[in-house]
């Protein structure tokens, strides 16, 4: 399947109509040319053909960016170098916004396209009515190959294509090679419910290398688990395992929209406790398909698709209130539950239930309350339960041995669905995996387990990194970023302004950027983070640069609770005093009244470790981590508190700035 409507050697473009070429892409276009679009394709290729007999090379018109969902008006590929077009037909502005377009364009194919990857990128701003524009064309500092942006009108375009083939050198890209190129994408969680919800599938926006494939393995496993069990009328689980940032909840979306047909009567609904996720997801789904059905020149409510959306992405808590008042088994037969290790245990469930809802005699938890309403259904119905490793976070989240419990306890028909690492210590099953050993419908499907971190592509080893200096494992943690350091940056500083100024120098294009802390953090306030200051996080994670409010601006700043789950590019995390590096290991605090407190409860100590654990590996391509000085004469950021954990970290080799 091309990845483009229209592409031919130069020459051959140059020599055929106008009227041709408008003919293929109006063919190849997956949907109805509108006049406007017909009317710009004509213009740029006039104006191309106008300026390229002098080239030798290839042309490719509207190429597919699939893990953004769009297309690339125009690349060229002359000599050593790849041209990426962007067009803004009649346009008298240079926008920040189709600057950054242009760039993200670039960005994706030198990260996510294999044969890309080492060549020369030059991306081209091309505003056809604007002013002429001073090409200064450089290289940005990362190193790879990519040049910053350059504007241009539509006279200034061939001059500029001639400066950048004449400011860099290398050998002649071999297009054939080239065009045969695997796109291995690695989209954000944002990214991929958008192109999963558009139609897309798995295979279509994650990469296809052999270390990645699981992901599709897991996603078929499951439906073929689904498939069997409404054939027989089964009624079956699945645990899900994986390390952080490996795909769990891609996974989840991936089923959930696969096996959405009411017409057949088979309806999924994926379902999180995770607050800010569920509202980011919901607004991101939202605001781009209004964006797509408007750009198609047809009218639609907001509020129409956000109530299609709502159907698809739910609040577990709100499903779970839903099912406590009626009693009828749900719509859906197939329920997708993310994070299903911060399930509540007996004891908290029963304290909400009987303080916040007025049930005393509920006597259940909340995993066997979750699966008593499929068990609801007559017929046959399935659960997944995404389950992530060392991420309880919060007061009575269960991990994933009270689904087990509930399960032997209640359900002994269901069929269960495991993979084989179930049993390692960070998924806190403890020894309600030895006891459904015993049951007689348990499967092991090593498929089930997702064992690469795909938030980083480019370190697959960050969360064993993370994993080993959290653990104290100092000489692995050595090892590991030895590893990773040459693409995976991550610097150490003491100044919270330096920290910032890293990150903004990091990103290109719309990479996103944040600062993020500890919940527990709460003796920041001198360096203007103040966790208590609430934010909005579908601000904070999808507006633009100019929005205050946006995680751009780095001042409003974001804890374990928002973020996790969802991922930025770049992030600045500050370490406070809460979680401490002493003399015998880690040392736990919480801020209460005007002093710090020992944090006694092994559980809480979890949390807190965890907290670290998802703040540390929300960076899908480097982060800076600031450990501010302390202050001696302010006895709540004694200098002890801080300097002992920055010098823990300086050994490990993280980058000092």
């Amino acid at each position: 399947m091309n990845r483009h409507y229209y592409s031919d050697y130069i020459g051959i473009f140059c020599s055929t109509t106008p009227e041709e070429i408008l003919g293929a892409l109006t063919l190849n276009n997956e949907f109805s040319a509108e006049r406007t679009q017909t009317d710009a394709w004509l213009q740029q290729i006039v104006l191309l053909q106008d300026i390229l007999k002098v080239f030798d090379g290839s042309i490719f018109f509207e190429y597919a960016i699939p893990r953004m969902g769009k297309r690339i008006d125009v690349l060229l590929i002359i000599n050593h170098v790849i041209f990426v077009l962007e067009f803004k037909v009649g346009e008298k502005e240079y926008l920040n916004s189709a600057l950054d377009q242009v760039w993200d364009y670039a960005l994706d194919l030198k990260h996510f396209h294999e044969t890309s990857h080492n060549e020369i990128i030059a991306p081209i701003l091309i505003a056809t009515n604007a002013r002429e524009n001073y090409h200064l064309i450089e290289f940005t500092h990362h190193q790879d190959g990519l040049l910053y942006p350059l504007k241009s009108n539509a006279p200034g375009l061939k001059t500029a294509i001639q400066q950048v083939l004449e400011f860099s050198n290398g050998e002649s890209i071999n297009i054939q090679n080239w065009s045969q190129g695997r796109y291995s994408p690695t989209p954000t969680i944002i990214e991929a419910a958008m192109a999963l919800y558009q139609g897309h599938s798995v295979a279509d926006i994650t990469r296809s290398d052999a270390t990645a494939e699981n992901l599709s393995t897991t996603s078929k496993s499951i439906s073929s688990i689904i498939q069997e069990s409404k054939q027989n009328k089964h009624k079956s689980i699945c645990f899900v395992t994986g390390v952080p940032g490996a795909g769990k909840t891609l996974v989840g979306l991936d089923i959930a929209t696969k096996h959405f047909d009411k017409d057949e009567g088979l309806t999924s609904v994926f379902l999180s406790g995770n607050g800010p996720l569920v509202a980011i997801l919901r607004e991101a789904l939202t605001r781009d398909k209004v964006k797509r059905v408007k750009a198609k020149g047809e009218k639609i409510k907001k509020g129409d698709v956000m109530s299609e959306v709502k159907t698809f992405i739910q609040n577990v808590h709100h499903y779970r209130d839903e099912y406590l008042r009626d009693e009828k088994a749900p719509f859906d037969h197939v329920a997708i539950f993310d994070e299903a290790q911060r399930a509540w245990n007996f004891e908290q469930t029963v304290n909400f239930m009987s303080r916040k809802k007025g049930m005393p005699n509920f006597h259940m938890s909340e995993p066997e309350f979750l699966i008593s309403c499929l068990n609801r259904h007559q017929d046959w119905a399935v659960i997944v339960c995404l389950v992530g490793g060392g991420q309880e976070i919060n007061t009575g989240e269960a991990g994933i041995s009270e689904w087990i419990h509930a399960l032997n306890r209640s359900f002994p028909d269901w069929q269960i669905y495991v993979s084989d690492k179930l049993t390692d210590s960070e998924y806190a099953a403890g020894d309600a995996l030895k006891l459904v050993k015993g049951h007689q419908h348990v499967f092991i499907k090593p498929e089930l387990h997702l064992s690469v971190s795909l938030r980083s592509f480019r370190a697959e080893d960050l969360s064993y990194l993370i994993k080993s200096t959290l653990d104290r494992e100092i000489e692995m943690a050595q090892h590991l970023y030895n590893k990773i350091k040459n693409k995976y940056p991550i610097a150490l500083t003491r100044d919270v302004n330096k920290a910032k100024k890293w990150v903004r120098s990091k990103a290109r294009g719309t990479e996103r950027y944040g600062l993020i802390v500890s919940s527990q953090a709460q003796r920041l306030k001198p360096h203007a983070i103040d966790v208590k200051t609430p934010i909005d996080p579908i601000h904070w994670f999808l507006d633009d640069k100019d929005d205050v409010r946006s995680s751009y601006y780095l001042e409003d700043v974001a804890t374990e609770f928002q973020v996790q789950g969802l991922e930025l590019d770049w992030t600045c995390v500050t370490w406070d005093g809460d979680f401490r590096y002493g003399k015998n290991g880690w040392e736990h605090f919480s801020f209460v009244g005007n002093k710090w407190q020992n944090i006694r409860k092994p559980e809480r100590q979890q949390y807190l470790k965890n907290a670290y654990r998802v703040l540390l590996t929300r960076a899908r391509q480097g982060m800076i981590i600031v450990v501010p000085e302390g202050d001696k004469d302010d006895p709540t950021r004694d200098e002890n508190y801080y300097n002992n954990t920055y010098n823990y970290l300086a050994s490990i080799g993280f980058e000092k700035i």
